[in-house]
């Protein structure tokens, strides 16, 4: 009896272990926890109401999310049981992403933990997530004590391009003491121009020339750093490098911007807890010290950095210097005016190195590097110099058939460093509060003795810190390189704000350039925190204007007060697009005042609906009637475009106030579209037809994708578009509007084909033009340059500009086939249509909120394969476009209809096959 009653517990030991075992296999953890745009453990952040989101494993027990808990605390120990700060309690629903945190009032300088649990699609319960943090900044201004510190520059009134008011970069330093080990510290900064901090002779961040580019008159951004570890009992110091930036530099066309003759000040705040329990402010204050005197002679972001060795200052930044010579700086209070809150989305940093570089050319005492890709950052040279010489440093885009540099298009952008040496030998440099765009760097003024090497020249690519969010590949080598352009284009003008090219004296936040590409770069790359911050500086610069006039740039260095049709509709498109991909209705929230004021402004302007009022037009439609400044606008008139745009916002505003549950306003606005719309067509189209002097295609693609017609003149408008491409021997006819427009408007027509044929185009004006001239960005126009003609003579011809990246969207929604049926891709449609003419594979990964997407197709041996991935919590329509159901094969076995895939469509040209969550290879005969 003993014997068997102690086989009867070891049994039952192991199968209450299996059961176990079982159990937790069957209800992992979440995970990939992030808080309001996607941020992951934050310090120094923004919102004291941030919304949560996590991920669901990848699981073949776990489907779907059927209901979650989300507990917050002030302590880990507090988790999950105790949260004093938020529980939601058992939530019955699918959501996992932008959970609205509903718990206790958070405060400037909070840590928060938290984590959630879900219940699957079997009411099974998880695991807990592992507790993730969130710290908040400094919220509201009077939460600083410091003072703007700096050193009175403008009075040494150096004078640069243009007579622009020049700044020395200022190095300013505070020493204090500590009686005890530090516990833990936080330093609070930021600055009127850019900034460098240093703790005892260590550099605090990587970040590059922080804190970035706002609205100064109303806003500047903040930054918290950890700097625990910096610091030790003793003599301690905090150590600034200052330069001008935007803030107080020169920009664009050298106007007077948010008090830019100022000098520029820092504001810093560190705030310690010493291991006593004691507490230790250090504040930028009247104490500091400060001189100019300094290697950084000048340094600018339109005409570059120059530093002399020679006026090095070895140990500035430690405990170990006497500043008893340096000068005695000015402060200036704090303004409520001008609000300080914590940077909202990541800074710049050093992303890549480029290392593969070719010399050129060689001549006397120059020579000339090749990067092999246009690039935006900053050069690191390692050259030997003899003591007292300069290296004179220049860029360029591109070179003149003479090997020497191409700067034309540079405009009054000096674009140049200067490295003056203090003694003979290899010298390392590289440039701090500068960035240059370029593929060609000439360096001049080294050891004339020396031989130039290849690794005298690194390109350090810099742009802000988000990483891929998608992949797309082909097995068409020009498409890759399409991709790559597309790629390279959106980091090289992702420097802070969405910039319009990255060489030039403009580097400006235009609307237009950003709202054609903002759904093309959010697939590429994680950039929802990075718009979002942007819209917040367009709201703040729409405040300016009574009428609720957007201006063409953001942050606005124009104010010439004046709107434009496709430009200003970036305040209501993006924020759209960005609720689509994301799934994130706080977008919408935050920007649906500043959507409706745009639509008042088209109402300001409009007369029986048509505003009269400015426009950029098709901004750079191949093949003008016009030449120079006027035909930039192409040969749609501004008054179809102005209308077109009015309707659009309309409409999109419509579909705003339905998602937000305001019914009223959307009835409101839904039917200002439609008036808009029939003013539309009443005024430019007859039968069907532009009325206009002349035809356009872009005239057409807005009519049809805005869907401003009624249905039997729409299909009259389609016949008409068809022709004008057809008369354009199936090439591009379109600018920046038209373009982005042209493949949504064919593929909803079924033109699948012809925008194929249109794509792959080789010849002028096609995509595929600038990569046959050597292309390894976008470019500003159609025809920038040419092998047999060189360059396009007008000045504005930036070779590094995204606009007409845009199809990058069609590429991976049409060719890889990965495309959202539901906001944030709840659901998803897998519909490749492949084109053998041109292609036998394709394909594109996303990062979801969900988790990963997945579509990859080829064709071989007369057989159609397709590799698809659908994300937990999610499901997919699959469009098979070959074949049929008798044929079908679905991870090895002919089609079955199971609870988890299922045909809901079928026809002769292609089937449907509604799948959940899972991984699933499809494969049918052609």
């Amino acid at each position: 009896m003993k014997l068997e009653y102690f086989f009867v517990l070891v049994i039952s030991s192991i199968i209450s272990f299996c059961s176990f075992s079982c159990e937790k296999k069957n209800v992992e953890a979440p995970y990939a926890l992030t808080i309001s745009e996607g941020f992951i453990n934050p310090i120094g952040f923004y919102d004291s109401r941030p919304t949560l989101s996590w991920k669901l494993p990848v699981s073949e027990q776990v489907k779907s999310q059927t209901a979650y808990q989300v507990v917050l605390a002030s302590s880990e120990e507090l988790l999950p049981n105790n949260p004093d700060l938020w529980d939601s309690n058992k939530q019955d629903s699918e959501q996992v992403s932008f959970v609205k945190y509903q718990g206790k009032v958070l405060e400037s300088r909070q840590k928060v933990y938290w984590q959630v649990r879900y219940w699957n699609e079997n009411g099974k319960v998880s695991e807990w997530s592992e507790a993730n943090t969130f710290e908040l900044g400094l919220l509201h201004n009077i939460d600083w004590k410091a003072k703007w510190t700096g050193l009175d520059t403008a009075k040494d009134s150096i004078k640069g391009v243009r007579k622009f008011l020049m700044h020395k970069p200022q190095y300013l330093r505070k020493g204090f003491t500590l009686p005890n080990h530090v516990k833990s510290a936080r330093l609070y900064i930021t600055a009127k121009g850019i900034f460098d901090v240093h703790l005892n002779g260590k550099n605090v961040s990587d970040d590059v020339m922080p804190p970035g580019w706002t609205p100064y008159n109303h806003r500047i951004e903040t930054l918290t750093y950890n700097v625990t570890d910096f610091l030790e009992i003793g003599k301690n110091v905090i150590a600034v490098e200052l330069a001008t930036g935007w803030h107080s530099g020169r920009i664009s066309r050298g106007k007077a911007l948010y008090d830019n003759f100022a000098s520029p000040k820092v504001l810093c705040q560190l705030e310690i807890t010493l291991k006593d329990g004691s507490k230790q402010t250090i504040l930028s204050d009247e104490s500091w010290k400060g001189t100019t005197n300094g290697p950084i002679r000048l340094a600018g972001i339109y005409d570059g950095e120059t530093y002399n060795a020679n006026f090095e200052i070895p140990n500035w930044s430690t405990s170990n210097f006497d500043d008893v010579s340096w000068q005695n700086v000015e402060v200036e209070p704090i303004s409520d005016d001008v609000q300080l809150e914590p940077k909202r989305h990541t800074t710049v940093k050093n992303k890549t190195i480029i290392k593969d570089v070719e010399i050129v050319s060689v001549k006397e005492n120059s020579v000339i590097f090749n990067l092999k890709q246009n690039m935006v950052g900053i050069p690191n040279v390692k050259v030997p110099m003899k003591k007292g010489d300069t290296l004179t440093i220049r860029f360029s885009e591109m070179l003149l058939n003479d090997g020497t540099f191409y700067t034309t298009n540079y405009r009054s952008a000096q674009s140049t460093d200067y490295y003056i040496a203090a003694a003979d030998g290899i010298i390392e440099y590289k440039p701090k509060f500068t960035f240059h765009g370029f593929q060609f760097v000439e360096l001049s003024g080294f050891d004339k003795e020396a031989k130039p090497e290849t690794t005298w020249v690194e390109g350090i690519v810099q742009h802000s810190d988000f990483e891929k969010n998608g992949t797309f590949t082909s097995s068409h080598h020009k498409l890759n390189q399409l991709q790559s352009n597309i790629t390279w284009g959106l980091r090289d003008n992702f420097f802070d704000v969405p910039t319009d090219c990255p060489q030039r004296d403009e580097r400006l936040g235009w609307t237009g350039d950003a709202q054609v590409i903002s759904p093309t770069a959010m697939f590429n790359y994680n950039t929802h925190a990075f718009w979002t911050a942007w819209l917040q500086s367009m709201r703040e610069t729409q405040s300016e204007h009574n009428n609720g006039l957007i201006p063409f740039i953001i942050p606005d260095v124009l104010q010439n007060n004046n709107g434009s049709s496709g430009w200003g509709d970036a305040g209501v498109i993006i924020p759209w697009d960005i609720y689509n991909i994301t799934g994130d209705i706080s977008v919408l929230e935050e920007n649906y005042d500043m959507s409706k004021k745009w639509v008042s402004y088209y109402q300001s302007k409009a007369e029986n609906y048509i505003p009269n009022m400015y426009s950029f037009a098709d901004w750079l439609q191949p093949y003008p009637e016009k030449t120079g400044k006027i035909g930039n606008r192409g040969d749609t008139p501004k008054e179809l475009i102005n209308t077109a745009y009015f309707a659009h916002s309309a409409h999109l505003v419509s579909k705003m106030a339905r998602v937000l549950g305001k019914t009223e306003e959307e009835k409101i606005y839904k039917k200002l579209y439609k008036e808009v719309a029939n003013a539309f067509e009443n005024t430019f189209f007859d039968n069907g037809k532009f009325t206009g002097k002349k035809q356009t295609q872009t005239s057409y693609l807005l009519a049809i994708y805005f869907d401003l017609l009624k249905p039997e003149t729409k299909v009259k408008a389609q016949k008409q578009l068809l022709e004008e491409i057809k008369n354009a021997n199936n090439h591009l006819g379109t600018g920046f509007l038209g373009t982005p427009l042209l493949p949504k408007v064919l593929d909803d027509m079924g033109e699948i084909d012809l925008m194929y044929k249109i794509l792959f185009k080789e010849t002028y004006p096609s995509w595929f033009y600038s990569i046959n001239q050597g292309a390894t960005t976008m470019w500003e126009r159609w025809n920038s340059f040419s092998k047999a003609e060189g360059y396009n003579p007008q000045s504005m011809n930036s070779l590094n500009h995204y606009a007409y990246g845009a199809v990058g969207q069609w590429m991976y929604e049409r060719i890889a086939g990965i495309a959202s049926l539901e906001p944030g891709y709840k659901k998803i449609r897998i519909a490749p249509i492949p084109n053998t003419d041109f292609l036998n594979s394709a394909s594109a990964s996303l990062n979801t909120p969900y988790g990963k997407a997945s579509s990859s197709w080829k064709i071989e041996n007369k057989t159609f394969q397709l590799e698809v991935v659908v994300a937990p919590n999610t499901s997919a329509e699959v469009h098979i476009p070959y074949g049929s159901i008798e044929n079908l094969y679905v991870n090895g076995n002919l089609f079955k209809a199971t609870s988890n895939i299922k045909l809901i469509h079928s026809d002769k040209e292609f089937f449907v096959i509604s799948v959940n969550s899972g991984t699933y290879k499809f494969q049918t005969k052609l």
